[in-house]
């Protein structure tokens, strides 16, 4: 869940270097264990490519194990939080298709699925660990804490950080003072030496010197707030969530939460650290590299199928040689050992072709369907947001066979198709004349292709193909020389879709109004 306010990994506590990762072989998950994962966002920002990919991720692998995939709303950063973040995470995976086995809309067995609605269940976990000598109550206030940080950043100090100053109190007396009803944090204790070691079923075994992990960082805070880290931990246990799946950014996050695990007495999940998603530059993908919300996606005329497909593919791989597959098809061929441990690139081009794939692959009543409402918001059948009446809904429907193997997004489709709906301006006079002639003799062809037009049967195209090639023949001209004015004059451009095709959609009679205003233009 990149991106998250308040779940950043913990800060390196001191400047002693860096921790060791051990890299060893992968270890499978139990097959006789039901799988349960879950995606665990905070609506705090509109759904992101990042985030829908995490996601992804834990659902094909709960499809792929015969498992559960669980939605888990972390709203406990409530200074960022908004109703509209929830309606636009509901709303962007029924775009997307796919949808999960338990939450806050479906319900399940370990319901709440919201953070704020378990906020007792946090106090009472963080008093347990209390209880067990494994947190204690810390009565520093904000203005020590800033005099800490002060003092540790003009001393260059090697130690950063909490100071500890209450883990040394007698858990008697800080029970006195809570029950007087002092203000406290709770904090996890941090082994202060050794390491923390843990598995990850993509990178192997990791090893996190203990020195190294935030020092004793705060569980519960004093207005009753649980942070990222204890919620997070409490939830997976009692959602009973075996796989974390999440990205490698991760990582510095994890030792600290085996401390909570093994303090708790629990069994961890197995860890994967998903390959993160970089920009063509080698930086982490973002707005400068292009679009990353998904809004922004959906907006700019990509089909969910096409960005559903691309986003398995970064990091993974399936079938050899194959690059289109259905939902279904990516559910059955998912798994952790076709995760690549390096990072993966996000390449816009490489999903605009798939994005082509996809609609070439559509029918014409499922490609209107996409293309229709962005046919609507242009203003294509009259003003923007009219809809269509039978007549022009027929002409867009007869013209997806002339647009498809055209369009590279949804959003291609109002410019494309508008001189069906619309008469064009007429054209430049410089557009009418094919390369190496001059206007005349432009007019001449156009002329001649538009009598030539009045006694074709546009029902039949090669009939009228085969007599607009003869009278190009008789008039000494090439083909696409006596084609190109009357494109320009009918649609407006010298690039179309198929010309026959459109003129038999618009009516004979709009076709040679067209070509009249044209000439005129061209005479005058």
């Amino acid at each position: 869940m990149p991106g998250r306010a308040g779940a950043a990994a913990p800060a390196r506590p001191r400047r002693r270097g860096a921790s060791t990762l051990m890299l060893s072989g992968r270890r499978g998950y139990n097959p006789l264990m039901e799988v349960r994962v879950r995606y665990a966002p905070s609506p705090t920002g509109n759904q992101h490519i990042g985030g829908v990919r995490t996601a992804l991720i834990n659902y094909l692998f709960a499809r792929s194990a015969g498992g559960k995939f669980i939605l888990r709303l972390e709203d406990t950063d409530r200074t960022r939080y908004a109703d509209e973040y929830v309606k636009n995470l509901f709303e962007t995976f029924d775009w997307l298709g796919f949808r999960w086995d338990e939450g806050p809309d479906v319900g399940g067995p370990c319901a709440p699925y919201v953070q704020s609605e378990r906020f007792a269940l946090y106090k009472e976990h963080a008093e347990r660990l209390v209880a067990a000598g494994q947190a204690y109550h810390c009565f520093c206030d904000e203005e020590r804490l800033a005099k800490i940080r002060s003092a540790q950043a003009e001393s260059d100090s090697s130690e950063l950080g909490y100071d500890r100053r209450c883990r040394a109190l007698e858990p008697g007396e800080a029970a006195e003072r809570v029950a007087a009803g002092e203000k406290a944090v709770i904090r996890l204790k941090i082994p202060l030496e050794g390491s923390t070691k843990f598995h990850d079923a993509l990178l192997g075994e990791i090893e996190w010197k203990n020195e190294d992990v935030s020092p004793d960082p705060v569980l519960l805070k004093s207005d009753g707030f649980p942070t990222y880290h204890l919620a997070n931990v409490v939830d997976d246990h009692m959602m009973r969530i075996t796989h974390v799946m999440r990205a490698q950014e991760w990582i510095p996050s994890a030792p600290l939460h085996v401390i909570m695990y093994e303090a708790f007495g629990w069994k961890m999940p197995e860890l994967v650290h998903l390959p993160m998603v970089l920009g063509q530059d080698g930086s982490k993908l973002s707005k400068r590299h292009g679009a990353t919300s998904v809004n922004e996606f959906r907006r700019n005329g990509y089909l969910p199928d096409a960005l559903i497909n691309y986003v398995a593919h970064l990091g993974c791989s399936y079938e050899e040689g194959r690059e289109i597959f259905a939902l279904r098809e990516l559910e059955g061929l998912f798994k952790i050992e076709k995760l690549n441990k390096a990072p993966a690139v996000f390449d816009y081009q490489k999903l605009e072709w798939y994005n082509g794939q996809y609609i070439r692959a559509k029918g014409d009543g499922e490609l209107l369907d996409l293309a229709m409402p962005f046919l609507v918001e242009a203003g294509s059948f009259g003003a923007p947001g009219r809809s269509p009446s039978p007549a022009q809904a027929a002409i867009a429907l007869g013209a997806m066979p002339l647009v498809r193997e055209r369009l590279k997004f949804l959003t291609d489709a109002p410019a494309m198709m508008r001189y069906l709906f619309e008469e064009p301006p007429v054209a430049a006079a410089e557009e009418f004349v094919p390369k190496k002639l001059d206007r005349a003799r432009a007019a001449e062809l156009l002329a001649a292709a538009g009598e030539l037009m009045k006694g074709c049967d546009m029902a039949d195209l090669e009939a009228t193909e085969a007599r607009y090639r003869a009278e190009a023949e008789r008039l000494g001209a090439k083909f696409g020389d006596l084609m190109m004015p009357l494109r320009v004059a009918v649609t407006g451009a010298r690039v179309s879709p198929p010309l026959f095709e459109s003129i038999r959609l618009i009516g004979l009679a709009a076709a040679e109004a067209r070509v009249a205003k044209a000439l005129a233009a061209l005479a005058g």
